[in-house]
């Protein structure tokens, strides 16, 4: 007889990793990427010692960014302060034509 365990589905929680959860782990590992080609191109092309800087800064610059975007949550809305008025047209009532009398 096979033995039975019990299936663990998880708490129901976005993933979280060094603080950063959800889509933003996505978006870290792809700012880690792009900062380590771009440090590379400058290092082989331009100086090594510009590389470095460029590397250090794409790095500390994008994840500073990206920490100050996941502030606003997972799904960046725009959110407006404003109050809007939506002024209401009762005379175009005849929204299906003119009615016909018969």
């Amino acid at each position: 007889m096979a033995k039975r365990f019990a299936v663990y589905n998880g708490l129901q929680k976005p993933l979280i990793f060094k603080g950063f959860q959800g889509k933003f782990i996505y978006w870290g590992v792809g700012i880690l990427l792009g900062g380590l080609v771009l440090g590379a191109l400058t290092m082989s092309l331009v100086n090594m010692w510009l590389g470095a800087l460029v590397l250090a800064g794409s790095i500390t610059g994008g994840l500073l960014y990206l920490a100050g975007k996941q502030k606003k949550g997972l799904h960046a809305k725009s959110r407006s302060r404003e109050i809007l008025i939506h002024p209401s047209n009762l005379k175009k009532i005849h929204l299906y034509g003119p009615k016909i009398r018969i």
